[in-house]
């Protein structure tokens, strides 16, 4: 974050109590006049001392209904003129030029239904928080700006850092990027019949809706708005696209879940050079975990496990911290083996080397055959002790 970060408000700091709360005249919301001109004309003052002249959206976010994708996405919000219609182009990590921030930062001071933070990596930020307090940091101390900042007759102060700066050390786990194991295992779901719709969401509290068919799937990423959420689901209950078909064109939909149904899983989509840049989390789902533990396995690695079950075709599976391995009938022992149980048995604990583990298929292949010492026949020992022999005889240094 910028190393100077100030609060800048409408409220005199001699009006505070002893808790810090302000006790003054003034008005919490947005005069949409000379105060609120003053605002704007401070983040220009910073803006300009600063060398900045387009700022990044970062977690846009309206206060809209949530909306099924018969409808348009959100229209109004403050947005109008800004952006086209459905907030296209009002993404994580748009760039807009610096009269464009401006009026986001109009639209946010009225408390028009519209958030976002704008920001330049660590040289520029622009946050506005509840009751007309705004946040400005710059990677310089910007004396002139705050010269003009009190001439316009607002406060700024010297803050640490602002208290609407992303924190990203707390978040638990790692987040699952969209990538291409990511989308063949959409893919494979699909196939399979799991999976029939994808929720994108790119601005907060509105989502997009895009079915899903085998034969879409090329289609479906590229119209998906970048570093946007997504989260693949099963098939709707049966009646909901009956519902939907009668409602009047103009009708909001809101998807509500049943209680504990959940994506099968979910992502964020990376740029274009595939680094996933987007500081936004999804809520972790039983197949998330599982993305997070494949991505922690190695090839080679040795691990301990439980049998799960012992199929009656010949694989053995076993369960590896919550997650169930395989072992395939070769990988038994280097002994000939027949069937599984004639080396494990149900709840047995061993000990394998993982000889793969596929993050589009979520499958990991263990080898107990792997951990054994190789059998030695008399051939081996005879050539072994011909070779000792050969190193005995050979001169010294």
């Amino acid at each position: 974050m910028p190393s100077f970060t100030y609060r800048i408000t409408k409220y005199d700091p001699a009006d505070r109590d002893e808790h810090g709360s302000y006790v003054g005249d003034e008005d919490t919301v947005s005069d949409h006049g000379p105060v609120e001109a003053a605002y704007l004309a401070a983040v220009t003052a910073f803006a300009e001392a600063t060398g900045i002249d387009h700022l990044a959206v970062r977690e846009p976010q309206v206060a809209g209904p949530v909306t099924f994708g018969r409808e348009p996405a959100v229209e109004g919000d403050g947005l109008a003129g800004l952006f086209p219609p459905g907030l296209e182009g009002f993404h994580d990590g748009a760039t807009v030029p610096l009269p464009v921030a401006l009026e986001l930062v109009r639209a946010m001071l009225r408390d028009n239904g519209v958030w976002c933070r704008l920001e330049v990596e660590d040289a520029f930020t622009v946050h506005v928080g509840w009751d007309q307090y705004l946040y400005v940091g710059s990677d310089r101390p910007c004396e002139e700006a705050l010269t003009r900042t009190r001439a316009l007759g607002l406060f700024p102060e010297r803050l640490p850092v602002s208290p609407y700066a992303v924190e990203l050390d707390d978040e638990p786990g790692e987040q699952r990027p969209a990538d291409g194991d990511f989308w063949e295992l959409v893919r494979r779901r699909v196939g399979e019949g799991r999976a029939a719709l994808l929720e994108e969401c790119h601005v907060v509290n509105v989502s997009r809706w895009h079915r899903l068919t085998e034969h879409n799937l090329d289609e479906v990423p590229a119209r998906l708005a970048p570093r946007a959420c997504v989260a693949v689901w099963p098939d709707l209950p049966t009646g909901v696209d009956t519902a939907l078909a009668v409602l009047p064109d103009e009708s909001p939909v809101e998807f509500v879940p049943e209680d504990g149904d959940q994506p099968l899983f979910t992502a964020v989509l990376p740029d274009a050079d595939g680094v996933l840049r987007a500081r936004w989390r999804t809520e972790q789902t039983p197949g998330d975990r599982d993305w997070a533990f494949l991505k922690g396995l190695r090839r080679g690695q040795v691990v301990t496990g439980t049998v799960a079950h012992i199929a009656s075709f010949g694989v053995t599976f076993v369960d590896i911290g919550g997650f169930t391995a395989m072992i395939n009938l070769p990988e038994l022992s280097r002994d000939h083996v027949d069937h599984p149980s004639d080396v494990v048995t149900v709840g047995q604990e061993v000990t394998a080397v993982i000889l793969d583990v596929d993050m589009g298929r979520e499958r990991v292949s263990l080898s107990l055959k792997a951990l054994e010492e190789p059998v030695r026949t008399p051939e081996d020992t005879v050539e072994a002790a011909e070779e000792s022999a050969r190193t005995r005889r050979r001169p010294g240094p």
